[in-house]
């Protein structure tokens, strides 16, 4: 395999833009593209895309998701469409939607939340995880990076939860009582917006109570100087989870974790499991995991958290083990072993501990330094860029470097693109 070379590409195009975050920022990029001379074009698929759109270039969907092929393949072929730009790419409509821009030759891009959060975005040609072209040879990643700087890793851009709740509600409650305006729109996720709200309130209510709580604990656990592993929980409605991981659910995976641990594990480990800080609340993820520990005679050995700061308690942690968690990378950068059960674009051999997760327990692998250094020299590079969803000028600075990026055809370099995509989707636990 080799990279591909940077081309320049800075033609007139026509980019299609599908769901994106519940943001203005698409919006935002679409403007600046359009101010580089180019043509941008957006499908609706209900009331809340419409909302964050607002501006021109729009079409509605409202079949269903039976017809959503023949449309949008006949929709790019109708409108020369060069580029496709979305996020979510493991959405039901969105996968249709790759399938037909690969069969026209159009090109795909994908916006996430960045792998080196708080104030980055993801910006990827092609996908991400098991889609993804970023190199996983350890040689390759080490001469991309040869030349690059260190990034700049202080905090530009600051957004609130507030801002983000607000956001969330904008878009989903008119597609909950307006649903009659795009009768066909087939909903992804797997909670009721209604319900998730519900959710949220209930565990909010509790949260001052829940991180004193944990920090305690974490404070137990550091001051004891026991030996501790982390694993942080993913959301269940996380695609990187359902799509790029063998397990079905969160559940399989707590449960093969468990069992490793009480199999494996040194008599004095112990294990941390910290809830994600966006769970809605609706899996009792605390009975779950207390009720299997329970059984495996290791309840006295497990620690469940809701709330702390993830990065102390990992500073002083024995390592991390994850599904394919950006959690993950911020232990890497603490020089912690992380043991990835899934796939994900920095599980490469010499950063992320390859042995088994049963022998990961009794001598976990730091990551290389140089190649540690390397690969987030080469990420901040080649597939993020400064920003975020959910502020004014988190949004600006986003959508100015993605249109940009976009533009002049540099995604994913320098060195960072490879064809085809080196990883593959895990089989599921049957």
């Amino acid at each position: 395999m080799k990279a591909e070379a940077t081309t320049s590409n800075t033609h007139r195009r026509t980019f299609l833009f599908l769901q994106g975050p519940s943001s203005p920022i698409f919006a935002k990029i679409a403007a600046r593209l359009e101010a580089h001379g180019h043509r941008c074009l957006r499908i609706n698929l209900n009331t809340g895309d419409q909302i964050f759109w607002r501006r021109g270039g729009a079409y509605n969907y409202r079949g269903s998701f039976s017809r959503w092929s023949d449309f949008v393949n006949e929709f790019i072929r109708r409108h020369g469409i060069s580029d496709l730009v979305l996020l979510g790419e493991e959405r039901p409509y969105h996968r249709t939607a790759i399938n037909a821009a690969r069969n026209h030759g159009v090109a795909v891009f994908v916006v996430e939340m960045g792998y080196l959060r708080p104030d980055w975005l993801t910006l990827e040609r092609g996908g991400m995880s098991s889609n993804s072209h970023f190199p996983v040879d350890p040689g390759q990643v080490l001469e991309a990076a040869a030349a690059l700087p260190e990034p700049d890793w202080r905090r530009r851009y600051s957004q609130t939860f507030v801002a983000e709740a607000a956001c969330d509600l904008l878009y989903n409650l008119p597609n909950v009582f307006l649903w009659f305006l795009f009768p066909g729109y087939r909903r992804h996720a797997i909670f009721h917006p209604i319900a998730e709200y519900a959710g949220w309130l209930k565990r909010l209510a509790g949260a001052r109570r829940q991180n004193r709580a944990a920090e305690a604990i974490s404070r137990s656990m550091v001051s004891a100087n026991s030996r501790y592993f982390i694993y942080p929980l993913q959301l269940e409605t996380d695609y990187q989870l359902r799509a790029h991981s063998p397990f079905n659910s969160q559940k399989e995976a707590i449960e093969e974790i468990l069992i490793s641990f009480a199999q494996c594990a040194p008599s004095t480990a112990k294990l941390v499991i910290k809830v994600h800080p966006l769970d809605n609340g609706l899996i009792a993820w605390r009975r779950i995991a207390a009720t299997k520990a329970a059984m495996l005679g290791i309840e006295d050995r497990v620690a469940y958290i809701d709330g702390g700061n993830l990065d102390v308690l990992t500073e002083r942690s024995a390592g991390m083990v994850t599904v394919n968690s950006t959690a993950g990378l911020h232990a890497l950068r603490q020089g912690k072993p992380v043991k990835v059960l899934g796939r994900a674009v920095f599980d490469i051999q010499g950063l992320t501990d390859q042995q088994p997760l049963d022998a990961f327990w009794a001598a976990p692998q730091p990551p290389d330094p140089a190649l540690s250094a390397a690969i987030f020299r080469l990420l901040a590079a080649s597939i993020q860029v400064r920003g975020n969803f959910y502020s004014k000028a988190g949004t600006d600075a986003g959508a100015e470097a993605i249109a940009e990026r976009l533009h002049k055809n540099i995604v994913n370099q320098p060195g960072a693109f490879v064809d085809p995509p080196p990883r593959q989707k895990p089989e599921k636990r049957a």
